[in-house]
């Protein structure tokens, strides 16, 4: 749980150095470039390709996870503010909670949907502003951006590949990138020119350190992990950020805001703690059951 809560931190600094290293209004073009060199960077260092219906299955899961995900981030932080995006986002854990019960027989718990109330409740006060304008497109791309995600972390426990982990990340990593590619190339236009060293330090970081490590560890929780716990650490992304904005940036933090972030830790430990009403394991693309959990158990 540890080494999957690694990912979402690093997820939470993307903040700190796109504001710092990268050039502005480009966000397309560092989701092409955090994904698609990472993911033909791990192909080439596992030397492993799809077989079979893994070849599909990886474009679904690539589109899901990273490009249509990363393609309505852009339109909801273009339209709303980020306070109001990160909040809409934190209702993944509600999705992810209701999709495992619906594709892996997981049984929803009180618990559960309480954790991911208060979740929501705390991102909320940790990011949300009073002043905050609300745009329909905007909350629906949000909203979007939850649902494919948590979607893609339900469906990537259901089919579990039989590759190497590395490898399986680096095919969901260019299947995503090549999707986002010619929508960046649309919006965006083609590159810049001149790119200066900053520039070339923060791809390289998003793309080694932001795509390549912290989602070979999230994929690996995924693998380990009940969908709905490893959705829930995805929070911790918006409280890393609010640090290092801190910490970094000098940014004001105000007691609100701390109160926000001390929520936000309490419903991760809540949904993490609770014992598990089902293994959240696939056999055969089918739920197992959990006798037949019981049985290999005290065989």
């Amino acid at each position: 749980m540890l080494i999957t809560a690694l990912a979402p931190a690093i997820w939470g600094s993307t903040y700190l150095v796109t504001t710092e290293l990268l050039p502005p209004g480009r966000p397309l073009l560092a989701g092409v470039l955090r994904a698609l060199p990472a993911g033909l960077l791990l192909i080439a260092f596992t030397r492993r390709l799809p077989k079979g219906e893994w070849w599909w299955r990886s474009l679904v899961l690539g589109a899901l996870n990273i490009g249509v995900f990363f393609a309505l981030l852009f339109v909801a932080a273009y339209r709303l503010p980020g306070g109001v995006a990160a909040t809409v986002g934190a209702v993944q854990p509600l999705i992810a909670a209701g999709l495992s019960a619906a594709l892996l027989g997981d049984r929803l718990s009180a618990r559960t949907l309480l954790s991911g109330i208060a979740g929501v409740a705390g991102v909320s006060l940790l990011v949300l502003r009073s002043n905050a304008e609300l745009d329909a497109l905007g909350i629906a791309a949000a909203l979007g951006g939850a649902v494919v995600m948590a979607t893609g972390v339900v469906l990537s426990k259901r089919w579990t590949s039989p590759a190497p982990l590395l490898a399986t990340t680096g095919w969901q990593l260019t299947a995503g990138g090549l999707l986002l590619l010619p929508v960046a190339l649309l919006v965006e236009g083609p590159p810049p020119s001149h790119l200066t060293g900053a520039n070339l330090l923060g791809y390289g970081y998003l793309s080694l350190i932001g795509a390549a490590v912290a989602y070979a560890l999230w994929f690996r929780g995924i693998r380990a992990l009940p969908p709905t716990s490893v959705t829930f650490l995805g929070l911790l992304s918006p409280v890393v950020a609010t640090a290092l904005g801190w910490l970094v940036l000098g940014q004001d933090l105000a007691p609100v805001q701390a109160l926000g972030a001390l929520i936000v830790l309490g419903s991760l430990v809540a949904a993490q703690t609770q014992r598990p009403r089902t293994p959240s394991k696939v056999v055969a693309g089918a739920p197992a059951t959990t006798a037949a959990v019981r049985t290999r158990q005290s065989a």
